[in-house]
């Protein structure tokens, strides 16, 4: 058992082609995107915006509803909720994958040929196969971000997180597929983990809460949670490890534990079975986790990450 030497870097910054807009008051941010509008950046730091755009209307809908019924507030007090919402609008589509950014992302960035689509893998390949050359890799997406920074990153997550997480599966009796989509969902392909007071990677690559249970440390994150449909921004506390292999280890162990999680064990060696039981055992409020975890499962990125991971041993 290998432990990491290194934590999982942060995302790179925006070059200085196309800084980002960090205060929702920030003109000049905005303004210099147009100066390189093509770039991967520059779509990046778009698509955060209007991710932060829809967040905004989100608040405003939640504060009139909450409102409704209630005493009239000053000027005063609704020019400075608005201005708070905005600034946690954009802030929230910075550090959190909502799934709308990348989603704006694949309209504006190029549009892959047909000869770029994976099929998707049926298991992990195995320690002697070839690695396999990916058609038109050049100026085509090959992560979720669609950048070959990001496809680069993605094998090395993988490269990082995989050996753990064959160990884990096959003690649960199930599909490391299934877990590794999961843990690149969980943390954007370990571009987003929750931080620790002083910075430090929480290390948490599966999202798991810092319940009443937890005696260790915590990181607390800006989160968006879903009751009813309904989709409400809260500061929650989580887990962290010392290491990868002690992520994946408390997680195998709240899987094999815990009797809502006993059907997506079931799954056995089919990795799709077990994305359908986890999403619908409510270990996300999202609703939309199962279609999350089918899309990185059945997507180009990870089948070339495990290509550029078997190729490497």
């Amino acid at each position: 058992m290998t432990t990491p030497s290194t934590a999982i870097s942060p995302p790179p910054p925006l070059s200085s082609a196309a800084p980002a807009a960090n205060t929702y008051t920030d003109l000049h941010g905005l303004a210099a995107l147009k100066n390189s509008p093509n770039s991967p950046e520059a779509i990046r730091a778009v698509s955060q915006q209007v991710e932060a755009l829809f967040l905004q209307m989100m608040l405003k809908s939640m504060r009139d509803a909450g409102a409704a019924g209630g005493e009239p507030e000053s000027n005063e007090t609704s020019m400075y909720q608005d201005m708070f919402d905005k600034q946690v609008a954009l802030t929230l589509s910075k550090h959190q994958d909502l799934g709308l950014g990348r989603l704006f992302e694949r309209q504006l960035g190029p549009k892959a040929g047909p000869s770029s689509q994976a099929a998707p893998p049926a298991s992990l390949p195995p320690a002697t196969r070839e690695r396999t050359s990916r058609a038109g890799a050049d100026g085509q997406r090959q992560a979720s971000d669609g950048s070959a920074d990001s496809a680069e990153h993605a094998a090395k997550f993988v490269a990082q997180v995989l050996p753990t997480i064959r160990r884990a599966a096959g003690m649960l009796g199930v599909n490391p597929l299934g877990l590794l989509a999961q843990a690149a969902l969980e943390t954007g392909w370990g571009r987003r983990m929750p931080r620790t007071a002083d910075g430090s990677p929480s290390l948490n690559i599966f999202g798991i809460k810092a319940d009443a249970e937890w005696n260790g440390t915590r990181a607390v994150a800006d989160t968006v949670e879903f009751s009813g449909g309904v989709a409400t921004p809260r500061r929650t506390a989580f887990r962290t490890y010392g290491s990868i292999e002690a992520s994946v280890s408390d997680f195998a162990n709240l899987l094999s534990k815990s009797p809502r999680y006993r059907d997506a064990i079931s799954a056995g060696a089919d990795a799709q079975a077990y994305i359908r039981s986890i999403a619908a055992s409510g270990y996300a409020t999202d609703p939309d986790y199962g279609v999350k975890l089918n899309g990185i499962l059945n997507g180009s990125t990870l089948r070339a990450a495990l290509n550029v991971h078997s190729a490497a041993l």
